[in-house]
């Protein structure tokens, strides 16, 4: 004789059945709704040749007049570039390369005249550059404080952990610590134009506006605000292993002094490239319709302070126009054309397949 069972259905809709002994199973079959049993309607889109076709022409027809508009931007900007690592016995910078390192307490100049063979428009932008240099290791990313940047006197007094070993010297703190601020960029560059009558003209170079507004007003603050005495602020705090001057003597200007100075927030902002560009300066376009850079020969004088021999590095100063999509990069360009050609093609080859096989398999869905 077979034992009885029931079942039930409780408050929540699930059912609980009874079996021999008084036990009790409890179904887990969700309830039987649209939404619990996946039923509810849904758009799904049927790829066809009448769908898929027109989507690849249309991205091409409008990707590659984008590319070539970007790529002859790209190449209207007018770019000049000399490497002065002087790792090259004509180089003027030879026997700077050669013979300094960070334990020099002066620095070593090397004078390197060249010529501009077109004038340059509007403002120019003066930029370092560095090769081999990897800004985007790990842990030399993460050997910063920002708090102490950021101006808080805690930290100025204690630095954070992550920026060890660069943190203190002989018990006292490091301003501002870290491997990245340790690492600074502290070449410096002049410009000359050499006049027809043999004179030399120094080339006005702009250092305020090189760092990114939230930067300057946010991310970085002096100790106390950017008003206060930073000589006193700074007291009992030692300046990075590398630095030839503490952090409130970088510049003259009060307000672009300390943690605000400009050149340090932005080499601050680490790059992700081994191979990078960094903002030095900008020659501001004068209000008469003389070309800001005119045709002709110039001189840079170059204060060697950055060795770079020990991580074979190489270093470049770079004048360049911008325009409307920035600086020079013509990968943009070559990536809106290589997407839409690539499109277009396969518009095409789809188009020849569709013609030449889809009428086939039509005719055979038909008869049978």
């Amino acid at each position: 004789m077979m034992a009885s069972s029931y079942s039930a259905k409780d408050e929540d809709g699930h059912i609980t059945v009874s079996g021999p002994g008084g036990g009790t199973l409890r179904n887990k079959k969700p309830e039987n709704t649209a939404f619990k049993q996946q039923r509810l309607p849904a758009w799904q889109p049927i790829l066809t040749a009448g769908t898929v076709l027109p989507a690849f022409f249309i991205i091409g027809l409008i990707f590659i007049p984008i590319g070539i508009g970007l790529y002859v931007t790209s190449n209207n900007i007018k770019e000049f570039e000399i490497d002065y690592t002087g790792d090259d016995t004509s180089s003027p910078c030879y026997n700077c390369a050669q013979n300094f390192s960070w334990n020099n307490t002066k620095s070593c100049t090397c004078i390197i005249p060249f010529q501009l063979d077109q004038p340059y428009e509007s403002n120019v932008f003066m930029y370092y550059g560095l090769s081999n240099f990897y800004q985007n290791h790990r842990r030399y990313v993460k050997s910063r404080d920002d708090s102490q940047l950021n101006g808080n006197i805690d930290s100025l007094k204690k630095p954070s952990k992550e920026c060890e070993p660069y943190a203190s010297v002989d018990n006292k703190p490091i301003a501002p610590c870290g491997a990245i601020a340790n690492s600074m960029f502290n070449d410096t560059l002049k410009l000359f134009y050499n006049d027809p009558n043999g004179t030399s003209v120094p080339i006005l170079l702009t250092s305020t506006g090189i760092a990114w507004w939230t930067d300057k007003h946010v991310k970085f603050r002096n100790p106390g605000g950017n008003n206060a005495n930073l000589t006193a602020v700074f007291q009992g705090t030692v300046k990075p292993v590398n630095w030839h001057r503490p952090v409130y003597e970088l510049d003259t200007d009060p307000e672009n002094n300390g943690f605000i100075n400009e050149d340090f927030i932005v080499w601050m902002r680490t790059a992700a490239l081994p191979t990078f560009r960094k903002l030095y300066r900008i020659i501001q376009k004068n209000n008469n319709m003389a070309p800001t850079l005119p045709r002709g020969n110039y001189t840079l004088v170059v204060d060697y302070n950055y060795p770079v021999r020990s991580f074979e590095g190489r270093k470049r100063m770079i004048l360049s126009t911008i325009s409307w999509m920035g600086g020079k990069n013509p990968f943009l360009g070559i990536a809106y054309i290589t997407v839409g050609s690539v499109c277009f093609f396969l518009g095409v080859v789809l188009l020849v397949i569709h013609h030449k096989y889809g009428n086939r398999n039509n005719s055979a869905n038909i008869s049978n």
